[in-house]
């Protein structure tokens, strides 16, 4: 009898084989990569850079958001004056044309421009009126309301030192070494010529006045008037104190000592002092044997010559700028409060 032939397809080697293979196919497939994408590791740096630019761009875009709204804004106002300026023009067209159609109206249109400049002229008069001389500025600066322009007798002490030339030490020492007529127009010494030409102009015509200007020395502007008052209401006398003191030319140091002994050449004592300078004096009574001055020794220059002040006396000190000399403004605000006096430190476009 034949044998029987056996199934090798169920056989449980050959399924052992293809479990063995279609296992490693499946183990080669998980292991090699199939269209797998190449992970890229972000720059840190780029990536900064780019929120930076995303912030700018959202910033950019809130603000053309908001130009649009004012451009909106501005073109709704824009549409109102136009209006508005139409309206305006029209009035104006039908007052022009009620004047031409009445003649009536054009005189009296007229008498009343006659009357208000009429009004204005009194007003300038009542205003003006009690000034002694006239003054020209850049409009009515009227606000160095701290210092106290009456008195029957007023002195006014100008510094007529080389540092009233400018505002620096290198510039004040330059200017000293130029011919006269350079050191008077220098813009310092000229600011300060403006500023007494309108203390000038306040005084009271009831009153009698002297302008001392000094260094080392001290002399009146208008030579020959030593010791006495002159009076406010001379037009003269003012012009001739004006016109010497322009003559004088800045120079040497500055002496407040023999400045204020000065007063004692008058038989009737001031009651105001206005005194116009810009820093500490640098002597006392005789000239010191140092080319240098210390802080100290100015301190010591200015108490000793502010012993000699009358009792009672209001100093009323203009302090102009000088570098080098901090100290200044503070002991010149001090004297103002112990004298019942002011201190001011002008504008440069006063007066």
């Amino acid at each position: 009898m034949p044998k029987k032939r056996r199934n090798i397809a169920f056989s449980l080697s050959f399924l052992d084989i293809m479990a063995c293979g279609f296992g490693a196919v499946t183990l080669l497939f998980l292991i090699l990569r199939h269209n797998a994408a190449e992970v890229v590791t972000p720059d840190l740096r780029i990536a900064a850079e780019v929120d930076m630019l995303q912030m700018d761009i959202r910033q950019a875009e809130e603000e053309r958001v908001e130009l649009l709204n004012s451009l909106q804004e501005i073109q709704l106002q824009l549409v109102e004056a136009q209006g508005l300026s139409q309206r305006v023009i029209t009035d104006l067209q039908e007052q022009e044309n009620s004047i031409q159609n009445d003649p009536n109206d054009l005189d009296r249109l007229r008498r009343q421009v006659e009357r208000l400049e009429e009004e204005t002229a009194q007003m300038e008069e009542v205003e003006f009126g009690d000034r002694v001389r006239e003054f020209q500025g850049d409009g009515n600066r009227q606000y160095l309301t701290g210092l106290k322009l009456g008195g029957e007798r007023v002195l006014i002490l100008v510094d007529g030192s080389a540092s009233m030339l400018a505002d620096t030490v290198v510039n004040a020492v330059r200017r000293r070494n130029m011919e006269d007529s350079q050191k008077q127009q220098s813009a310092k010494w000229q600011w300060t010529l403006r500023t007494l030409e309108w203390l000038l102009a306040q005084l009271p015509p009831s009153s009698r006045f002297q302008v001392y200007v000094f260094n080392t020395q001290a002399r009146p502007a208008l030579e020959g008037t030593e010791g006495e008052w002159l009076d406010a209401a001379d037009s003269l006398a003012l012009e001739q104190v004006v016109a010497g003191i322009k003559e004088y030319s800045p120079g040497e140091g500055t002496s407040l000592f023999n400045a204020f002994t000065a007063i004692r050449d008058f038989e009737d004592k001031p009651d105001n002092l206005f005194l116009l300078t810009d820093g500490l004096p640098t002597q006392g009574k005789s000239p010191p044997k140092k080319y240098m001055v210390s802080g100290k020794q100015r301190r010591n220059h200015f108490s000793t010559a502010i012993d000699l002040l009358p009792r009672g006396l209001p100093v009323n000190t203009i302090l102009f700028p000088m570098e080098g000399d901090p100290e200044a403004a503070a002991l010149f605000w001090q004297t103002a409060l112990d004298t019942n006096g002011a201190f001011i430190a002008p504008s440069r476009d006063w007066p």
